[in-house]
């Protein structure tokens, strides 16, 4: 398979600690909180696509982004990468790993996220190519895995996921993670903004 180009995922997180994972929700209310993930300088947002209609979703808030890096979550089977590539993503995200669909993403120009939860996870991953990996679930795996896979796995950038809000995410970037992805907490209107102070840290 082509390997991930390191370069990518570097880019889309590039001084960006914070993800906004908008799952569910209808196009018009996806894209308001879209755009103010945006306004509040979280430039990354993921769009779960676990079917065609979230896949329009996800195709809106890559046109309300103009150019900035909107990823397809839940890309656990071809049908899925197809409709990110058709959708316009910047990359994939999983919670699991699954070498045909990683391969499958990469050779399609989409840099893939797959979710990792143990040290063999990690190594076969790598082993893949793939540089980032998504720790999930975080809130279960807790803030001690990220020190303890710095001891392996100390060049490994992890995205911590699943059980992340504004009370808990800085406690995961002090672990290790690089990047803390935050989901159904943003439907409370005081968790972007306090998610958005990260940034200033």
């Amino acid at each position: 398979m082509a390997t991930v180009n390191p370069v990518s995922f570097d880019r889309v997180f590039a001084g960006v600690p914070v993800m906004a994972i908008l799952r569910g929700m209808p196009l018009t209310r996806t894209v308001e909180l879209a755009e103010r993930a945006w306004d509040l300088g979280i430039e990354c947002v993921e769009v779960p696509v676990q079917d065609e209609e979230a896949a329009a979703v996800l195709a809106a808030v890559v046109a309300a982004g103009r150019g900035r890096p909107v990823g397809a979550g839940t890309v656990t089977t071809p049908e899925r990468l197809g409709w990110a590539v058709a959708a316009g993503a910047a990359f994939t995200v999983a919670p699991g790993l699954d070498a045909g669909v990683a391969r499958a993403s990469v050779d399609a120009g989409l840099p893939h996220l797959p979710g990792v939860a143990t040290a063999t996870d990690v190594q076969a991953a790598r082993a893949l190519g793939l540089d980032w990996l998504k720790a999930f679930p975080a809130s279960v795996l807790g803030p001690d895995w990220f020190r303890a896979m710095r001891g392996p796995f100390p060049e490994v950038p992890f995205v911590a996921t699943g059980g992340i809000d504004a009370s808990n995410a800085a406690a995961y970037l002090a672990a290790g993670a690089k990047v803390v992805a935050v989901g159904s907490a943003l439907e409370a209107p005081d968790q972007l903004r306090s998610l958005a102070d990260l940034l200033k840290h």
